[in-house]
């Protein structure tokens, strides 16, 4: 039983930099067992482990043979990828699909494998008559052909989906809600500066307004340092107001008081001044006319 799941199988394959690259997305999904049949350029190739960006062991593992058969002489269930329906009377299952076979197989103590096909002209109808199953992928028809580890990457994944379904442990789980005491007491200063502010217009909608509010608050399930975050930010707009207020106030003291009938200053560098009819003139900074 190979404990690490499938075998991957490529069968002639062209470059080294695609063994590389297989070699890297095996190890990203678990697998390690790499079979080679008659790798164009020999093997070992240097560039492939510069391509596996230190995914070292199924490279160092990997096993070369002379034909497809003896590759998978060992095994007891074999699927073969391929985008192109071929003569072969074989079933077709997607990645998904073969997946659970191979998992099914796995726990079953079955040496198993997965085939794929050299880069210019994937399996031929001979390769995969050695197989029991033929996996395809929902590619577009209009360009069905994958890159070599890309193909590998998907079957890969879905095979590592049988073994751990959820988000990897190191991921923290999310914090827990605060109690309803904490999220109360937040509607409650809410709710308190919009009343002062004069959010709650008209009175008569104030209760589905409020309600409104309770609920999309409610929906963001608020963990106790969020709801802390958000009462910071109520109390430091509700200073803010305060400020500005205390700001008007004191400008208001300390503009000075002026008799009734002279000048008072106003906006603009604008001063009001009585005319002979009774009216009034505004001069501005040119001085008029």
């Amino acid at each position: 039983m190979n404990a690490s799941g499938p075998c991957v199988i490529l069968n002639e394959p062209q470059l080294a930099e695609n063994i590389g690259a297989v070699a890297r997305v095996m190890a990203n999904f678990g697998l390690s067992d790499l079979r080679l049949v008659r790798p164009r350029d020999g093997w070992p190739q240097d560039r492939a482990w510069a391509s596996a960006s230190g995914a070292d062991w199924p490279l160092e593992g990997a096993r070369v043979f002379e034909t497809l058969r003896d590759a998978v002489a060992d095994l007891r269930l074999v699927m073969a990828t391929t985008a192109r329906p071929r003569e072969a009377m074989l079933e077709v299952v997607t990645a998904r699909e073969a997946a659970s076979r191979l998992a099914e197989g796995h726990a079953q103590g079955w040496p198993t494998g997965l085939l794929f096909g050299g880069e210019r002209a994937g399996l031929e109808t001979a390769d995969i008559a050695l197989c029991h199953a033929i996996v395809t992928i929902p590619v577009d028809p209009r360009f069905h052909s994958l890159n070599l580890a890309q193909a590998v990457a998907i079957t890969a994944y879905e095979w590592r989906l049988t073994r751990a379904a959820g988000p990897p442990p190191r991921f923290t789980a999310p914090p827990a809600p605060a109690d309803q005491a904490t999220v109360h007491g937040f509607y409650d200063q809410l709710e308190a500066e919009l009343d002062t502010a004069g959010f709650f217009h008209p009175p008569e909608k104030r209760a589905s307004m409020v309600r409104n509010l309770r609920v999309a608050f409610g929906r963001a399930s608020l963990s106790e340092q969020e709801v802390r975050t958000l009462r910071g930010v109520v109390t430091a707009l509700s200073r803010g107001r305060g400020r500005v207020l205390a700001k008007l106030a004191a400008a208001k003291a300390e503009a000075p008081s002026t008799p009734s009938g002279s000048p008072s200053p106003c906006g603009g560098g604008e001063m009001r001044l009585s005319s002979p009819s009774g009216g009034s003139t505004a001069e501005g900074g040119d001085g008029g006319d």
